[in-house]
């Protein structure tokens, strides 16, 4: 009796609870709906405008204290509830698009070695950890200066830098939408992700230190150059050249690059036979690739949501749900697609090129997802997950060797993505678009291809045959990824 007496207490205290907890529920759902409805469809809002249109905090009007507080304090004291709560909102959830982000390199790298074989995985594992922590220190260092010039007596918008942003990040003015903290924190990450990219396509034969003065050049100049051209709002902003979120900027700069590496590399000893016969390598774990793809489609939802930027108010909070939706339905046609014409032409599901086909997807609609309609996303993601295999037939035809597909996925569907907002994108001009795409296209080829003939030229470039075969980990690394299976 003692313990139903207890059971009875607690149902009432639950009943009292949900009694005094219902009613503001059900009032904020009913209060919500309203704003939901009312909001304008993000393909006719440009994205831009609610980031740069946010109202500045208002200045405080209480008396100030005696004491005058310090800088940090009176920022922080400045303003609105409202504006506070939205500063707050912003900031906090622009910092959880750039761990997502951030979280990509973790894919990258489980795709990449999934795809080769397993003694090469320590050198992939390793590459990709050094791409980040190489990307972050370079692009603190002089990245982020070059990427966001002030412009200053600049009339050509090509090329300059911001001294105060040479190995600093700027204070917080106390007005500005956004903290410069994590500003630098969502722009490194991109920067990180570029770099990552040519990796896959270089796996299997080039050196270590080879590698990551690549990876330093792309970090440190590279992708920055090219960066301040669009959202540094250089010469292809001014333009009006339109990529939301980096099919251009990041993807197919690191994917030229990448093709401009499997090109001076040459192919993986054993892949083509000297008939000019095809002879695919397996990768040894396609569990960690599939896991690999899946870890980067959940941090693409920081990746392409967070290029907004703003979150706060409804007119953001519709333009990043849109944009997340298309994302989504993009990867899920490209996905299909690929399947779909791999089946047709081998006569098997290959898994490998659905995995492909969901990148090509997310890739192809990273440019435009802010501007197109849901039906235009299973459009684009379609056509992006027919132009990956298509880009791989060609390479196999002419022996270039790209062992995860990088520059079909990244390269190929990136320029895509950035045609397909002229095609479908409102207001986007096509001619301006395909500019924007050939010149960053030809900025990461011939940029990287210059750094690979010089590194091959000084005998720096690839690992010896007898290295190769040996495997990467033990020539390069000394140690096994899996020591429990050293053969």
């Amino acid at each position: 009796m003692g313990l139903l007496r207890q059971v009875q207490s607690w149902l009432c205290l639950g009943l009292v609870a949900m009694a005094l907890v219902s009613p503001p529920s059900i009032t904020l759902a009913q209060e919500a709906a309203p704003a939901a409805e009312t909001a304008a469809p993000a393909a006719e809002t440009p994205a831009a405008a609610p980031a740069t249109t946010e109202e500045k905090p208002a200045e405080s009007s209480e008396t100030p204290p005696p004491a005058a507080p310090s800088t940090k304090e009176a920022a922080a004291d400045e303003g609105t509830p409202d504006s506070k709560l939205t500063f707050a909102l912003n900031n906090v959830t622009l910092l959880i698009c750039a761990v997502l982000v951030i979280f990509m390199q973790a894919g990258f790298a489980m795709l990449e070695a999934g795809l080769n074989p397993a003694k090469h995985t320590v050198n992939i594992l390793c590459k990709n950890l050094m791409d980040f922590a190489i990307g972050v220190l370079l692009f603190f260092a002089v990245g982020y200066a070059i990427m966001y010039p002030d412009w200053s007596g600049v009339t050509t918008k090509v090329f300059d830098f911001n001294p105060d942003r040479i190995f600093a990040i700027t204070a917080w003015d106390g007005a500005t939408v956004l903290h410069p903290q994590v500003d630098f924190l969502f722009q490194v990450a991109f920067a990180a992700t570029s770099a990552t990219i040519v990796s896959g396509a270089v796996a299997g034969r080039m050196k270590f230190g080879a590698y990551l003065f690549y990876s330093a050049v792309i970090t440190a100049f590279v992708y920055p150059i090219s960066g301040s051209w669009k959202w540094g709002l250089g010469w292809l902003n001014d333009w009006g050249f339109h990529d939301f979120a980096g099919s251009c900027l990041v993807h197919a700069v690191g994917g030229f690059a990448g093709l401009a590496g499997a090109i001076v590399l040459g192919p993986r000893i054993g892949r083509f036979s000297n008939d000019g016969k095809s002879n695919p390598i397996p990768g040894h774990n396609m569990a960690l690739a599939t896991l690999g793809v899946f870890v980067l489609l959940i941090g693409w939802y920081g990746f392409n949501p967070g290029s907004q930027l703003a979150f706060a108010n409804h007119v953001n909070t519709n333009i990043v749900m849109t944009v997340a939706t298309n994302t989504t339905l993009a990867a899920a046609a490209g996905c299909c697609v690929s399947l779909a014409v791999a089946w047709v032409l081998f006569g098997k599901p290959d898994l490998s090129m659905a995995l492909n086909g969901m990148l090509a997807g997310l890739v192809g609609i990273t440019a435009n997802c802010d501007c197109v309609t849901n039906v235009e996303s299973l459009i684009i993601g379609s056509i992006a997950g027919v132009l990956v295999i298509a880009a791989m037939l060609l390479l196999e035809n002419l022996k270039i060797d790209d062992p995860v597909g990088a520059w079909p996925v990244h390269g190929v569907c990136g320029a895509w993505g950035c045609i397909a907002a002229g095609i479908f994108g409102e207001g986007k001009n096509l001619t301006v678009q395909l500019i924007g795409t050939g010149v960053y296209c030809a900025w990461g080829f011939f940029t990287l291809l210059i750094v690979f003939v010089a590194l091959k030229a000084i005998g720096q470039l690839r690992v010896t045959k007898e290295e190769e075969l040996t495997g990467l980990d033990i020539s390069e690394h000394g140690m096994h990824a899996y020591p429990a299976d050293r053969s």
